[in-house]
């Protein structure tokens, strides 16, 4: 439910929604109707002004950074998008290849009215790779934009869907958190689990270690499974060792900005530029009428 909330709280902020309410005001045809749907258009201009506002200076201010260099924290990537793993995440309605998907199913009902019966998103890791390295991408709660929608029409139903494509020019706004496997190896915690699980498997534990084939392990033959353990996650752990750092970019936990997008940074900070604009103008237009109103009904 949050992230449904937030999501239309960031879509409000490109939407004309107050031309609804205007609408509301003609139908309503009343003065107490026309002050409740000016008064709304005020403040729905003035809570989008300051989002758009607050995402276009994030898109300005903040500098990019490369994936191999950059800090640990809130940053700008830029990069193309590639799969992660294989096989490919593949579209829910027009089943192809993507890195990101989001979908919805509406049907048509009385009057025309469409009426959403089915939504969802993937939520499956992609990569972001610059000249310096590569960034593991996890999409969850992300505020996406793309410039990929499909919609089309089948009897009563209509099918919408948004993605992000191999190739892609991914920017991305977010916390980046680099992982190095090798610190956060527990060698201890790893031993307790190989033994754990070879204990679920007591015919295979007794056949490498029951040397006097009597059906039990004593305290030396015990040991020897301790022992062959302790190797295999010695080895285990030189081979973490040998492995790069892993580069995440995920959801901020402070609550800024959690920005994907295949536009290029002049487009997204025209577009929020553009509709900063818009929706404080409404907001004084708004307040004008009901200044007007007001006079009038004193007249």
């Amino acid at each position: 439910m949050l992230v449904t909330l937030r999501r239309e709280y960031a879509q409000l902020v490109t939407s004309g929604a107050q031309l609804l309410l205007l609408f509301a005001g003609f139908k309503l045809e009343s003065r107490e109707g026309w002050l409740a749907s000016l008064s709304a258009m005020a403040l729905i201009s003035l809570l989008a002004w300051i989002s758009a506002l607050r995402r276009l200076r994030l898109i300005t201010g903040t500098p990019t950074s490369r994936v191999a260099s950059a800090a640990q924290g809130y940053v700008e990537l830029i990069g193309r998008g590639r799969p992660y793993g294989d096989p490919s995440l593949i579209s829910k309605l027009r089943v192809l290849p993507c890195l990101w998907y989001r979908y919805k199913v509406e049907k048509r009902g009385a009057k025309n009215k469409w009426s959403t019966i089915d939504s969802g998103e993937s939520t499956e890791y992609f990569i972001l790779r610059d000249s310096s390295g590569d960034c593991v991408v996890d999409p969850e709660n992300a505020e996406i934009i793309t410039k990929h929608r499909d919609q089309w029409i089948d009897g009563s139903y209509r099918y919408t869907e948004w993605k992000l494509i191999h190739h892609d020019s991914i920017y991305a706004l977010g916390e980046f958190r680099t992982r190095n496997l090798a610190s956060e190896f527990n060698q201890q915690a790893e031993l307790n689990t190989l033994l754990a699980e070879w204990k679920l498997d007591i015919p295979s534990l007794h056949a490498r270690f029951d040397l006097d084939n009597n059906g039990e392990l004593d305290m030396k033959e015990w040991m020897l499974a301790r022992s062959a353990a302790k190797r295999e996650v010695a080895k285990k752990m030189r081979e973490t060792h040998t492995q790069p750092d892993i580069h995440i970019l995920c959801q901020p936990k402070d609550g800024k900005l959690f920005l994907l997008s295949n536009l290029t940074p002049d487009k997204l900070s025209r577009r929020y530029y553009f509709w900063s604009w818009a929706h404080l103008l409404i907001f004084f237009v708004s307040i004008g009428g009901i200044g007007w109103l007001q006079q009038t009904s004193h007249a």
